[in-house]
């Protein structure tokens, strides 16, 4: 299923071995097209002057968890700061799934966006994405569980009691809709395509509003997608319960294009850097539950830094040691990411570095 979407997203962006930087000293996992002889495991800025890009109009997303459409009027007060910031044109470019983000990056169409978890990797080897940011708080970065949801009324308690049920997942590259759970199950004692058909729903809200329609019987998702759907009152919390919880994942990635010209793109990077998420914007974007949002800490997000370089003597995936690495075009494994090293940014400004 990953070499299929690798496939599909290879196909639409028209990529051909012959593309390949042949002079490339070193590219590790990543694919032809990139290079990386500094060796930190994204693609480097391209040495020619005129490969590099400044962008008249500057195209942003989000991944698509939820309706691009609500993420378009969440992070509108952000993208006319960075119009205004950058002194571009800001526009908010709505994707409909994880594979075709990754390939308008691919095909130079998607200048910066954020990334679930799971397609981060995809997006640094497919498309030459440079994670750089996560949402955060003054003293940790936000975070998320997989989560197993059930209908409350249901004689499900426990994973096992899944076997030979529908069980919902979301979409090939998810960490908690598909990875973790092919990862994470198993020593629970319910594997997935052996115990359980998968049957992806397309997108987390779709699957949650599966299981409460009956048309599945329980759904791997994300707990913030799940709680926000709560917070909005789309569903009830009390027409399901969680039978499984897993540790806490990093959530979504912000991530440039590899080709943008190095003084717009630190430019660009500022004005992230320096932004603080209007309350409006905090609304959505946090989940309003005590153990998330405790008295005793500040909780204005925006924005924890990524690691960069990522260390090879650090590097850790983010599900699990037995998590099945995905494989680029080529058949090599696709990079696991580094636990989060953060520089966590408040109103006052940098607070210190914090790791889960």
């Amino acid at each position: 299923m990953r070499r299929f979407m690798l496939a599909a997203i290879l196909a639409a962006t028209g990529f051909t071995p012959a593309m390949a930087q042949d002079a490339c000293r070193n590219r590790g996992d990543l694919d032809n097209q990139y290079c990386d002889v500094n060796k930190d495991m994204v693609a480097d800025t391209p040495t020619d002057p005129a490969r590099q890009k400044t962008p008249n109009t500057l195209v942003f997303t989000y991944t698509p968890v939820e309706d691009p459409a609500v993420y378009e009027k969440i992070f509108k007060p952000f993208t006319e700061h960075l119009a205004q910031c950058t002194g571009k044109r800001v526009v908010f470019f709505q994707v409909q799934s994880n594979a075709a983000e990754i390939e308008a990056m691919r095909a130079g169409r998607l200048h910066v966006a954020g990334f679930s978890t799971g397609p981060t990797a995809f997006a640094v080897n497919i498309a030459g994405a440079v994670p750089f940011a996560i949402k955060g708080y003054a003293d940790r970065y936000q975070g998320y569980n997989l989560v197993v949801v059930v209908k409350k009324e249901s004689a499900f308690h426990k994973l096992t009691d899944l076997k030979g049920k529908k069980l919902a997942h979301t979409s090939p590259s998810s960490n908690s809709g598909h990875m973790a759970p092919v990862a994470l199950f198993p020593k629970e004692g319910l594997t997935p395509d052996k115990d359980y058909k998968i049957i992806f729903s397309g997108k987390h809200d779709q699957s949650v509003l599966g299981v409460r329609s009956g048309d599945y019987d329980a759904a791997a998702v994300a707990s913030d997608v799940f709680e926000r759907m709560v917070h909005r009152g789309e569903v009830r919390e009390d027409e399901f319960r969680v039978i499984y919880r897993s540790a806490k994942f990093p959530t979504s990635s912000f991530a440039y294009a590899h080709d943008l010209e190095p003084k717009f793109r630190d430019r660009m990077l500022k004005c992230f850097y320096d932004y603080r998420f209007t309350g409006e914007m905090q609304k959505p974007l946090t989940v309003p539950i005590a153990s998330i949002r405790s008295p005793s800490r500040r909780t204005t997000p925006w924005c924890a830094r990524w690691p960069k370089p990522v260390a090879r003597s650090s590097t850790a995936p983010l599900t699990s040691a037995k998590r099945p690495r995905p494989r680029s075009n080529q058949g090599r494994a696709l990079p696991r990411l580094s636990p989060v090293v953060a520089w966590c940014v408040g109103p006052g400004g940098p607070d210190g570095p914090t790791s889960p």
